[in-house]
């Protein structure tokens, strides 16, 4: 299906998924900033809003799902180069399985087996998928620990 792309504001996603994080977890410490922790300033783009709400959605269900109960999470949002990004103090993973993350079916815990609600894999292909429309990159940094 072709991007059906028009004026966005990523600091607008940013924003709500912010409230949704916080009513998904209004106990976690959830933070919106900008470049070098300032304040988050609008950030335009030529994009598929439908779609980079999905990959915003994506990133954020990540967060929630893989990161001990409490811990925070922060939206970025940068403008200089239009970028987006969902931040969290996990424990991190391994490079083998940074390096496999994006892969369609992937689950880092190959010892949790499917049951209903858990995730089938398929979430950060998705959001790897529908940034490359975009002709954007999606990264991932993270360590044990980090």
């Amino acid at each position: 299906m072709p991007l059906q792309l028009a004026p966005t504001d990523l600091r607008t996603l940013a924003v709500d998924a912010l409230h949704d994080l916080r009513a998904l977890d209004p106990t976690r410490p959830v933070a919106l900033t900008g470049p070098d922790d300032g304040t988050p300033a609008s950030a335009a783009v030529l994009a598929d809003e439908a779609a980079l709400r999905q990959v915003v959605s994506n990133l954020v269900g990540n967060a929630i799902a893989h990161i001990p109960t409490g811990s925070p999470i922060r939206i970025g949002v940068a403008d200089g180069h239009a970028g987006l990004e969902v931040a969290d103090q996990g424990t991190g993973l391994t490079q083998e399985q940074a390096d496999r993350v994006f892969e369609r079916f992937y689950r880092a815990d190959s010892s949790r087996t499917y049951t209903a609600g858990a995730g089938a894999g398929l979430g950060l292909s998705i959001v790897q998928s529908l940034v490359s429309a975009h002709r954007g990159r999606v990264e991932l940094r993270t360590a044990p620990g980090e």
